[in-house]
């Protein structure tokens, strides 16, 4: 049974220390002890985490592909007569994408826009983080 720190499940979901010592206290997550410390199950949290999931779903009309998507607000956006770069701080994470200028005109993209951040999977690239 692989553990994790209070501290670290914490991390890794964006929320504090107290949340999730309340979800191990209300049963929600199981609890061990990682190298003498309280921890919690990582296969546990990892399906709590997935039951708790959701999709923003802001303006979407009709089906899409897409099941990666993140809302948060356009912080930065740097553009020349063909192309636009868009930062997006969704939550924790810095989203960066480039599209055209001509569609940054036409969604009235400017900073402080609430936008959502597609993310097509197949274009994903994952890394196991050392530990």
């Amino acid at each position: 049974m692989t553990q994790l720190r209070i501290g670290e499940a914490a991390e890794l979901l964006g929320v504090s220390t107290d949340t999730v010592r309340r979800w191990v206290d209300g049963g929600k997550v199981k609890s061990g002890d990682a190298a003498g410390k309280h921890g919690v199950d990582a296969v546990d949290l990892a399906r709590f985490a997935a039951e708790q999931a959701h999709t923003p779903d802001p303006g979407r009309g009709g089906e899409a592909s897409t099941r990666n998507r993140l809302k948060g607000i356009v912080t930065r956006i740097t553009s020349d007569r063909v192309m636009s770069q868009v930062d997006i701080q969704a939550g924790p994470y810095r989203v960066v994408s480039l599209l055209s200028t001509e569609a940054v005109r036409e969604m009235g993209l400017q900073v402080g826009s609430v936008a959502v951040a597609s993310i097509k999977a197949t274009n994903v690239a994952i890394e196991k983080a050392g530990g």
